[in-house]
C-alpha cells in the first residue's frame, strides 16, 4: 500500500462532482439492495408519458436508462452537478432544471405521471403529490437511518439523535399525509468495505453532509488511526441503509 500522504493527496485532488462512485473501484466495495433500483427504473420509464427525476446529481442514473419517456425532466440543486447533467443528458433531449433544496418545484400541478429519485436530499411529499397526475407514481430509493454511521461516528462521536432520522415508516406516514398511497416499502442494510484511507477522504469530500467540517488537517489523527488498521489487512467495515418506496397519488 502506498504512503499515507500519497493516498490522501490523491483523494484530495480527485474530482467529486456528479453522483458516480467509479473512483472507488479497487478501493472500496458496497453491497446493493436486492430490488435493483436501476432495473426497476429502466422498466418503468418507457411506460411513462412525462417523468421527473429529483435530485439527479450529475444525471448518472438517468443516463444509464436504455429508453426514456417522451418528456424527461431532471432537477438538481448543486450548480456543478447541474452542468454535468446537462452535458451528460442534453443529447437525449432531457430537460435539466436547477432547483435549490427546499424550493417548490417549478412545474404546474399534475404535470408528471412518474416521479423518481435515487437518494433524494429531503423528499418534499406535498410537492411530489402536487406535480403527479391522479394515479401517478413516485418510485424512489432513499437513504435510510444511520447509513454509514460506523464511519461518520469515527469523526463526530456518537450521534444517537441523528440515528433516528430518515426512518422509512416515518417517511411512509408523511407520504400518506400528502395524499399518496404507499404500495411498496422495502428496506436493506448493505455491507461497505473501505480498503485504504484515500477512499475515506474521497467519500467525506463527496458526501459533505456526513462530516460537515471535514478537512484532512482537522481530522488527521483519526485518518492516521484508520489507515493503520487498513495497513494491517483489516478493511474498515460500515453499513449503508436503503429503502425502496413506491407510492401513488390518490
Amino acid at each position: 500500500m502506498r504512503a499515507f500522504q500519497d493516498l490522501v493527496d490523491e483523494a484530495t485532488d480527485a474530482d467529486v462532482t456528479g453522483w458516480g462512485f467509479g473512483w472507488l473501484d479497487g478501493r472500496a466495495t458496497e453491497e446493493r439492495p436486492a430490488w435493483g433500483y436501476a432495473g426497476l427504473l429502466a422498466a418503468r420509464l418507457p411506460t411513462a408519458t412525462a417523468a421527473l427525476d429529483l435530485d439527479t446529481g450529475g444525471g448518472e442514473i438517468v443516463a444509464q436508462m436504455p429508453a426514456l419517456p417522451e418528456r424527461m425532466v431532471v432537477t438538481e440543486g448543486w450548480a456543478p452537478n447541474t452542468e454535468r447533467a446537462r452535458a451528460l443528458l442534453g443529447d437525449r433531449g432531457v430537460e435539466v432544471v436547477p432547483v435549490a433544496p427546499g424550493d417548490p418545484l417549478p412545474f404546474p400541478d399534475a404535470t408528471f405521471d412518474l416521479v423518481t429519485s435515487r437518494h433524494p436530499v429531503r423528499p418534499d411529499w406535498d410537492e411530489i403529490a402536487r406535480v403527479l397526475v391522479d394515479g401517478g407514481t413516485y418510485l424512489a430509493q432513499h437513504v435510510g437511518p444511520a447509513s454509514a454511521f460506523e464511519l461518520i461516528e469515527q469523526f463526530l462521536g456518537p450521534l444517537p439523535r441523528e440515528r433516528l432520522g430518515r426512518d422509512p415508516e416515518a417517511e411512509a406516514r408523511e407520504a400518506r399525509a400528502a395524499g399518496l398511497d404507499v404500495v411498496d416499502l422495502q428496506t436493506a442494510r448493505c455491507r461497505m468495505e473501505l480498503y485504504d484511507v484515500g477512499a475515506v477522504v474521497w467519500l467525506l469530500r463527496k458526501c459533505v453532509w456526513w462530516v460537515p467540517d471535514f478537512t484532512v488537517e482537522a481530522y488527521r489523527e483519526t485518518l492516521e488511526r484508520l489507515d493503520a488498521g487498513m495497513r494491517e489487512g483489516r478493511p474498515f467495515v460500515a453499513h449503508s441503509t436503503r429503502h425502496l418506496i413506491e407510492a401513488r397519488r390518490r
